[in-house]
């Protein structure tokens, strides 16, 4: 998820900061309640018996206030947001909204909620089921798990510019992207499952094929995709049998992939960003106990730089912080109200409202928190980092 030119990494009532020290014991704010849905609408984890909560987890953790939290809007079904920057300076988020097929875009600074992009259909500019997004350049990039694709849309017109992956893709999920050899490098989960209600993980050696890589290119007024490579371990080691969660770091040649099977143990699974192949490491499996979820990255001029990981805790969600080079796990955080996160988004870059970035999380379906950097950074004792 990074930005052509100023490269840009992979929510409206201001609160004051506050870090306090946890296990876990805080009081948490109850979600709204959420009717289980039927099994063709539900998410890898929606309906499962098994909804741990941070406040009986007593997992170490810092808790630091939201700087803000957008309105709630539950008929949305809110699951991934990104952000982009207008040339005059404003900060969008962009957020799928899989029960409308919209995009929600609020103010990135304030948490206003500005407008919403498309509607459900198939056609072009509009969406079924969209989840994962990344912004590169002046391209928002979304993945329709329902039409089975990737749709590309220009900012800030939100024109839809091209349409990808419907010959190959099945129930995508989650997506990773970067400028690469002149056009954009798109990673795709894969999340096919068997049996009628598609629920079923299937067996390993088919799990081979769990992730797609695009190459996408502009050719004139015209943007074309190529699949260059399908990839997925189907070793009981490193396969993942259920993905949605991706995010890569070219730097270091690195892919980190949630597993969300809980039954096999949720954790994030490092692979090859340039091959695809597992590399026999997992990350936080001793960690993670309830889901993980969304993955972001701040990168530091000197290579080295952060990991966020979400634990999708029902009642209030954990984020793990790892050092990018050593992927040692140096805390956790978590807000006052913000839990039941899917998707997450890192905008290390500053402006006067967040002048170190901001951290952006979905809020139980139906918000988007913002945290300053400078909050995390000061409740985990992380060092200064040169963009």
């Amino acid at each position: 998820m990074l930005r052509l030119g100023a490269l840009a990494l992979a929510c409206g009532l201001l609160v004051a900061c506050a870090n306090t020290r946890s296990t876990g014991a805080a009081a948490a704010p109850v979600a709204t309640p959420v009717a289980k849905p039927a099994a063709a609408d539900r998410e890898p984890d929606e309906g499962a018996q098994h909804d741990p909560l941070l406040s009986e987890a007593k997992l170490p953790h810092e808790v630091i206030a939201e700087a803000f939290l957008t309105a709630s809007t539950p008929a949305d079904n809110l699951d991934s947001p990104a952000s982009w920057t207008a040339p005059q300076g404003q900060r969008w988020i962009i957020t799928t909204a899989k029960k409308s097929g919209e995009l929600v875009v609020f103010d990135g600074d304030s948490g206003q909620r500005l407008r919403t992009v498309g509607g459900k259909g198939a056609a072009p500019g509009q969406m079924d089921r969209p989840n994962g997004i990344a912004v590169v350049g002046d391209l928002a990039l979304v993945v329709e798990r329902d039409n089975h694709r990737v749709q590309a849309f220009s900012l800030p017109d939100f024109a839809s510019v091209a349409l990808f992956g419907a010959e190959d893709l099945k129930k995508p999920y989650g997506l990773w992207a970067q400028p690469k050899d002149g056009g954009i490098e798109v990673v795709v989960s894969d999340n096919y499952m068997l049996g009628a209600d598609e629920e079923t993980v299937p067996p390993l050696a088919q799990l081979g094929q769990r992730f797609r890589r695009y190459q996408l290119r502009r050719q004139g007024q015209a943007w074309t995709a190529t699949l260059t490579q399908t990839f997925g371990e189907t070793s009981a080691a490193g396969a993942i049998r259920i993905a949605e969660s991706v995010y890569a770091d070219p730097a270091h040649d690195r892919l980190l992939l949630a597993e969300e099977d809980v039954a096999s143990g949720t954790r994030l699974r490092e692979y090859g960003l340039a091959d695809g192949k597992y590399r026999g490491r997992d990350i936080g499996a001793d960690l993670y106990r309830a889901q993980a979820e969304g993955i972001a990255l701040l990168s530091c001029a000197d290579g080295s730089g952060y990991w966020i990981g979400t634990d999708q805790f029902k009642d209030r969600s954990l984020f793990h912080v790892f050092d990018r080079q050593t992927l040692a796990h140096v805390g956790a955080f978590a807000g006052k109200v913000t839990a039941n996160t899917d998707g997450v988004w890192l905008d290390q870059r500053g402006d006067r409202r967040f002048p170190q970035g901001v951290f952006y999380a979905l809020h139980d379906d139906q918000a988007v928190a913002a945290f300053d950097w400078r909050d995390i950074a000061r409740s985990l004792r992380l060092k200064e980092c040169a963009r």
